[in-house]
């Protein structure tokens, strides 16, 4: 009687542990959110350089923020948040900032396309690392600080 009874209460575990993995396995769905301006190609290739603000404001929009070093920049930032579970916390796994760079005279002057690479700002457009300044340090705290907070609140 022994014998039945190990063999019954096998499988009444088993039979539960299948329950309970469908029931868990309804709840693990891998949940991925933008959040920004994500800006494409095409919209890029509408403000090339020497346009001026306005038409970058038309094509692009307003910009997340802007700064003025030495002349105005526009920067308008995204990320990508992922949750793997509805109960756990989302994880921020990319982040981009896209620089509009604008001479004394208002119009485009350069174009850069910032996110991390190999743990380094990194310029996707000029296939280049920028190497100091009061931008670098801004793009810096932005990109670097992946988990720590967001600019989107």
């Amino acid at each position: 009687m022994r014998h039945s009874t190990s063999k019954l209460t096998l499988r009444a575990a088993t039979a539960l542990s299948l329950v309970l993995a469908a029931g868990l396995g309804g709840c693990v769905t891998t949940e991925t959110q933008q959040h920004g301006y994500v800006v494409s190609e095409n919209a890029l290739e509408q403000v090339p350089v020497g346009s001026s603000r306005e038409q970058v404001m038309i094509v692009l929009g307003s910009p997340s923020t802007t700064a003025t070093i030495g002349n105005e920049v526009f920067y308008y930032i995204s990320q990508k948040r992922v949750r793997n579970a509805a109960f756990m916390k989302d994880k921020i796994v990319e982040q981009r900032v896209v620089a509009v760079y604008f001479d004394a005279d208002g119009r485009v002057e350069r174009v850069a396309d910032y996110g991390l690479k190999d743990g380094k700002v990194f310029d996707f457009i000029s296939r280049s690392t920028p190497t100091s300044g009061k931008d670098l340090n801004f793009l810096s705290q932005i990109l670097q600080g992946l988990g720590r907070g967001s600019p989107f609140g």
